[in-house]
Parts: C-alpha cells; sequence; structure tokens
C-alpha cells in the first residue's frame, strides 16, 4: 500500500479511536454513551468505504495509465523489431543474390 494509503488509514483509525474515547470519557447516561458510539461506529465505517473506494479509483487510474504505457511500448519494441527484421531480410537477398551469381559463374567454367 502506498505512503498516502497508509496515512489515510492512520488517520481514519485516529480519528475513530479519539472519537470512541470521548464518548467513553464523557459522563452521560449508558445509553445515550451506546447511542454515541453506535452512531460514530457507523460514521466512521462510512468514512472508510469512502476512503477504500478513493483509494481504489487512483489504484485504477494508475494501473490503466501503466498498462497504456506499456502498451505503447510493446507497439514501438514491435515496429522496431519489424523493421529491423525487414532490414536484415533485405540484406539476406542481396547476399543471397550474390551467391547465386557467383554459383552461376561457377558452373559455367566447370
Amino acid at each position: 500500500m502506498s505512503n498516502t494509503g497508509n496515512t489515510v488509514l492512520g488517520i481514519l483509525a485516529g480519528t475513530a479511536i479519539g472519537a470512541a474515547l470521548g464518548i467513553l470519557f464523557a459522563p452521560d447516561k449508558g445509553e445515550n454513551t451506546r447511542k454515541k458510539i453506535a452512531d460514530q461506529a457507523a460514521a466512521t465505517r462510512d468514512s472508510i468505504a469512502e476512503g477504500a473506494i478513493d483509494l481504489s479509483d487512483r489504484a485504477a487510474h494508475s494501473l490503466s495509465s501503466k498498462s497504456d504505457t506499456l502498451e505503447t511500448k510493446m507497439n514501438s519494441i514491435v515496429s522496431d523489431v519489424s523493421y529491423k527484421t525487414e532490414d536484415i531480410i533485405t540484406t539476406l537477398e542481396s547476399k543471397l543474390a550474390d551467391l547465386k551469381a557467383k554459383n552461376k559463374k561457377l558452373q559455367k567454367t566447370s
């Protein structure tokens, strides 16, 4: 997980713990305290869910852009290899033509 993800998770956890401790140490009826804890737990759950969705979206975007970059690089490599292959084939065809010509001369002299 990235530093940003760890930071967000740490802030959310600290907020939840601080809120829970604040509610537990505040003088109030047990029923009210339990309701506050339940409300705070729901708010924290929602906050964590939003943070997770945001983190997931950022990760998906990052992977998508890296995938596009990789695809572009692969296409470039394939194109370069194709051109180099054409150069090699042309050179080999030229050498083959030279060898055929030399072979033809040898056959005529025999």
